[in-house]
């Protein structure tokens, strides 16, 4: 075959014939800005995500640390901010570089070749993650497989594709945002036409990210905490003025949280194993104690707790100096019906089995009759309804 039909047969493949883009949005430049605060956003819920997967499922060689108290709380809430202000981004990225896809010849020297390569995991990881992110903070879901491993696995594939695609692509991206001006020798912001200029779809998408931001960080971020309108939590909306997650009637603890029935044991490797009713552990010495519950879903708040501390209790059994605990909860099923204290958490002063909220008995779906609370501890670690500590 001879090179004119090479070239033939070529361009009868070239999916340009058939599909044009005529829109000046479609540019280098734009999608190289986007990219930039895609990277920046996608690097920080990675680490952030790490941070609070490490904490939730610590390897064994690991052991957190109970301060500062409010640590995983800023971490999480940044987490799940930056994984929101991505949406948008994320979806105007595609859309501007969505002509790349039709290029003609797909592949064009080593570095395209790289380019091309890392588009489907890091295009395929990145709506993964955000669409599962948006469906667990509202405790949605519809997907078969356990949230955590597959998010947490995921992200390596996201951000070991964003690594090469930047390796690939930094250098045109680095040019295309230091120039002043288009080839045609126009500011990307100079249009006669009345249509949207590039720099007023920037700052549509960035407004757009900015505002998701703003109606949802209250969730964490008390202060903003009354325009919080995307938030699938708002600060103070709950019972005795803190939101919930999990009820005690879905749960199913309701009639085993009976003050008459209850008592907390502690045993396990301890030198006397004890036994309390609700009255005598509240006979016991108090300690008070202003702590967040901050969850995975990224919303947190404080709240003044008073109870027992658990070093106080393990020293009554006995307990070896060093020792961890595991708290177990009436909740007879469940994935997080028990949590374990590590060393620092049962040495901390701060960390309790409470017996009030806000100056009040426990509401039922608080964790009645008894509770755990610790610093620097997701949500879901932080058990309710407690009944047995096992020192381990």
């Amino acid at each position: 075959m001879n090179l004119a039909k090479i070239r033939k047969a070529s361009e009868r493949l070239d999916p340009n014939r058939y599909v044009t883009f005529k829109s000046r949005l479609h540019h280098e430049r734009v999608a190289a800005v986007l990219g930039i605060a895609l990277g920046v956003s996608f690097t920080v819920c990675f680490v952030t995500g790490v941070i609070s997967h490490v904490i939730q499922y610590p390897p064994s060689w690991y052991s957190w640390p109970s301060r500062p108290a409010g640590f995983y709380r800023v971490t999480q809430g940044v987490h799940v901010a930056t994984g929101l202000a991505s949406v948008p981004l994320l979806l105007a990225k595609l859309w501007v570089i969505f002509p790349k896809l039709f290029e003609w010849p797909p592949i064009n020297g080593v570095a395209h070749f790289l380019e091309r390569a890392s588009l489907p995991p890091l295009i395929g990881g990145g709506l993964f993650m955000l669409a599962t992110g948006v469906a667990n903070i509202n405790q949605w879901y519809f997907f078969p497989f356990f949230f955590p491993a597959a998010h947490y696995a995921m992200s390596y594939v996201t951000i070991g594709a964003l690594i090469v695609h930047v390796g690939a692509k930094g250098g045109i991206a680095r040019a295309q945002v230091s120039r002043s001006r288009d080839e045609d020798g126009t500011d990307n912001a100079e249009r006669t036409d009345g249509s949207l200029t590039r720099r007023g779809f920037l700052y549509g998408v960035f407004g757009t990210s900015g505002l998701v931001t703003l109606f949802s960080i209250g969730q964490s971020f008390t202060p903003l905490g009354k325009v919080a309108y995307l938030a699938p939590r708002r600060p103070h909306v709950g019972p005795q003025g803190l939101p919930v997650n999990a009820s005690a009637k879905k749960a199913g603890v309701i009639q085993a949280a009976n003050a008459d029935d209850f008592r907390l044991r502690v045993e396990g490797r301890v030198d006397k194993p004890l036994t309390f009713t609700l009255d005598q552990l509240r006979s016991l010495p108090q300690h008070e104690a202003t702590l967040p519950i901050s969850c995975v879903e990224g919303w947190s708040q404080s709240a003044d707790w008073r109870g027992v501390r658990v070093r106080d209790l393990m020293a009554m059994a006995g307990a070896p100096d060093g020792a961890q605990a595991r708290v177990e909860s009436l909740e007879a099923g469940g994935l997080y019906n028990r949590s374990t204290l590590n060393r620092h958490h049962v040495a901390d002063a701060d960390t309790l089995l409470a017996l009030e909220l806000n100056g009040e008995t426990l509401h039922i779906d608080h964790g009645y009759p008894c509770r755990l609370i610790g610093p620097n501890r997701p949500g879901v670690l932080q058990t309710k309804w407690v009944h047995r500590m096992v020192v381990v």
